[in-house]
């Protein structure tokens, strides 16, 4: 008995934290402390990935150099440059996947008040990724081109990981792969090595909760969506 109970607190830990964490678009101007940032980091490092390879590596940015990042790289978007993903992004959108896209969209642009077909408000507000959303902290997420799309899929799993482990601390993140699409500049910025290749960035701080745009939820498929059970 004791073993079930506790088993279900477990879970209930892990569900509470899934339902709670959602992408924040507005932060407070308040850093975290180097202690609970790292923190995250060596919750996050516990990730499995590929033979062990563990092939993230993070940079983050805080203060004076994320400032003169975001300038840069918002200069390169404000200005239509850029464009450069390491990883080749989605072609296309279809079916049900372009209806969850659209949905996730339109809920963004209601919540703010930006009408339908405002194709300059929603410029504007994707250019909002670019100022990492007023977050004080940013983390750029890079991988070992060797190890190709596994490598990068097993930062995704980091990224999931370290989005938990923030939220579990009280902190609100937003996994942006809009900052991918300027590899080039991060390679040059901070002077990685030619073998690096961009996975995502992850803006975060501290949530600006009473922010309308913090407001809403999107939605998930059920498990009948998205699972085939074979059994004979």
């Amino acid at each position: 008995m004791d073993a079930k109970v506790n088993q279900a607190d477990r879970i209930g830990v892990l569900e509470e934290l899934l339902n709670e964490r959602y992408s924040v678009r507005a932060f407070l101007p308040k850093d975290v402390d180097r202690a609970t940032i790292e923190h995250v980091l060596t919750t996050a490092q516990r990730t499995a990935s590929w033979c062990n390879s563990q092939p993230w590596q993070v940079i983050i940015a805080s203060g004076e150099a994320k400032e003169r990042f975001r300038q840069l790289i918002y200069k390169e978007a404000s200005g239509g440059l850029g464009d450069d993903y390491d990883f080749t992004p989605p072609r296309e959108y279809v079916g049900v996947y372009l209806e969850r896209r659209r949905e996730s969209g339109f809920q963004l642009y209601n919540t703010l008040g930006i009408p339908r077909g405002d194709k300059m408000g929603y410029a504007r507000q994707a250019l909002e990724n670019y100022n990492f959303f007023g977050a004080p902290h940013v983390a750029i997420i890079h991988t070992n081109e060797p190890l190709g799309i596994y490598g990068a899929i097993d930062c995704g799993a980091y990224v999931s990981n370290f989005m938990l482990a923030a939220q579990a601390l009280g902190l609100g993140t937003i996994p942006q792969a809009a900052l991918a699409r300027h590899s080039g500049l991060i390679r040059r910025h901070f002077n990685l090595a030619d073998d690096r290749r961009v996975v995502c960035g992850i803006s975060f701080g501290y949530a600006d909760h009473a922010h309308k745009v913090n407001s809403y939820r999107t939605s998930r498929a059920s498990v009948a969506d998205t699972v085939t059970f074979v059994e004979e």
